[in-house]
């Protein structure tokens, strides 16, 4: 079959089309992170910075702690991003106390609870207490999303599927567990599709497409800027175009003219 030959302009119309099609995808993958912001170093400044980079990339939302709520809210007025945040400090609080503070947060701005298990209930098997866990959080969490954390590195694959269970069966939306493929795996197969999986701790755009290609939902970051960056320049040195996919992160007028 003889090739199809295209005249300069289609060229560049399709050069133009290829150009908005990889946009629209890097888009729509920044659109699935999450940006931490509940790490215990993150001052008042991170958290800004945080949430300025989430709004910028269209971030589904950026992760705090409970006392970062009403900032994050603040900081992040006018965009479609939420405040998710971190709820249960080392898991070992008691049920009353994390569905306290759940309601606290929520009342604060808080649109999606991430609730850290009972991991001592978690190790030693007790489903029972861990389904009552969630179910209370879920109650106090009311019309908002509730996931459940099984991040800790303590915990592993049979754990986190005893995990997935209890949010299954407790009525969360979604669990997250590290950002390792072969996790991602077992709560996929754990939650039989009933509940949204999500990974933390992604670290590079390798990592993340990895974790996607599993069948991550949302993926956690604490570095989403660098991410943004390795998406485009891949996409701008697959496509052959050099400076003409525009990151969102570097405004038109700094963007430099194509290579001849």
């Amino acid at each position: 079959m003889e090739g199809t030959i295209l005249s300069a302009a289609e060229a560049v119309e399709y050069g133009e089309f290829k150009r908005s099609r990889r946009e629209a995808e890097i888009a729509m993958t920044l659109k699935k992170i999450i940006v931490n912001g509940a790490r215990r170093d993150t001052d008042r400044f991170a958290l800004k910075s945080a949430c300025e980079s989430a709004k910028k990339l269209s971030a589904y939302g950026v992760l705090v702690s409970p006392v970062g709520v009403a900032a994050a809210k603040r900081h992040l007025e006018g965009s479609t991003t939420y405040v998710v945040c971190l709820v249960g400090g080392t898991g070992e609080t008691l049920m009353a106390v994390k569905k306290t503070e759940t309601k606290k947060v929520i009342a604060a701005g808080a649109r999606e609870i991430r609730l850290v298990l009972c991991y001592s209930m978690l190790r030693s098997g007790n489903l029972q207490y861990l389904k009552r866990e969630v179910k209370k959080i879920r109650r106090a969490v009311r019309k908002g999303t509730l996931s459940v954390s099984l991040e800790d590195h303590s915990l592993g694959e049979e754990e986190i599927a005893l995990g997935v269970r209890a949010a299954v069966e407790g009525k969360a939306d979604a669990v997250c567990v590290r950002g390792e493929v072969g996790l991602v795996l077992r709560a996929l197969r754990a939650a039989a599709g009933k509940i949204r999986v999500d990974a933390s701790d992604i670290e590079n755009a390798e990592q993340l497409r990895a974790l996607q290609k599993a069948g991550a939902a949302l993926a956690e970051t604490r570095v989403p800027e660098q991410l943004a960056e390795e998406l485009y320049a891949e996409a701008r040195e697959e496509a052959g175009l050099i400076e003409t996919i525009r990151s969102p992160l570097v405004p038109p007028e700094e963007t430099k003219p194509p290579v001849p």
